[in-house]
């Protein structure tokens, strides 16, 4: 009777694309749940049945870890941005699609916005860092349909497109803030104690807010501006 022993069973080895976005996936989903000061690398680890060391072999450090985790997260929001904005009937409902888009990220990752804000961008790494390119190019998508709009006519060209992405993202970063600083996960979603973030209303009141100002004025004769001697007697000019 052999006495051999039975050969060990190894976990099927995974490729390294695939582990790395599995590492990717559990740190954002930590992160976003406890914060990244609170999430230690040894529960990411865990989280994913593997040992620590697992974690350091693919990224040296957990800061290294959390641009990428934003990497990826910048490159799932571009998602099919040149399909579904060429799918819009104007410009202005191509403004729309990407600013209901930029806050539904915002609603459904609030954690992930507040890292973005204050633990990155403030910081000396981000400038000229791969992130720092992808949000460039992120925001280039508004600034191309604002271009685009004026070159067929549809807003006016005296307002200069960097200036309104600085509006629009600006103002949709000041206005959630409140959200995305009291925002918590429980029972997997994303709730904060300031109220819920109404996406749809939002986009629609931002982008007529914009697209009122920016919209190119026809000249009309009931429009000419009112002289002195046609203001009635007893009202005020």
């Amino acid at each position: 009777m052999s006495s051999a022993k039975p050969a060990r069973v190894h976990a099927p080895r995974l490729a390294r694309e695939q582990r790395v976005d599995e590492i990717l996936l559990a740190a954002r989903d930590l992160f976003c749940e406890k914060g990244y000061e609170l999430t230690a690398v040894a529960e990411i680890a865990l989280k994913l049945g593997v040992v620590e060391g697992t974690i350091y072999k693919y990224f040296a450090t957990k800061r290294e870890l959390l641009l990428k985790v934003l990497e990826y997260w910048y490159e799932e929001m571009f998602g099919d941005y040149a399909r579904d904005l060429a799918g819009q009937s104007s410009h202005r409902a191509r403004l729309h699609l990407l600013i209901w888009r930029h806050l539904r990220s915002v609603r459904d990752f609030p954690r992930l916005c507040r890292l973005m804000f204050r633990e990155v961008q403030s910081e000396h790494d981000y400038r000229g860092s791969l992130l720092h390119d992808l949000n460039r190019r992120y925001t280039q998508l508004l600034v191309d349909v604002i271009e685009a709009g004026i070159a067929g006519g549809e807003f006016r060209a005296d307002l200069p497109a960097p200036l309104l992405r600085s509006l629009v993202y600006g103002g949709i970063e000041h206005h959630s803030w409140a959200y995305i600083m009291n925002a918590t996960v429980k029972n997997g979603r994303n709730v904060c104690g300031r109220g819920a973030l109404d996406i749809d209303s939002l986009a629609e009141q931002l982008t007529t807010l914009v697209c009122e100002g920016i919209a190119v004025r026809h000249s009309h004769p009931s429009s000419a501006p009112i002289r002195g001697e046609d203001i009635p007697r007893g009202a005020s000019a």
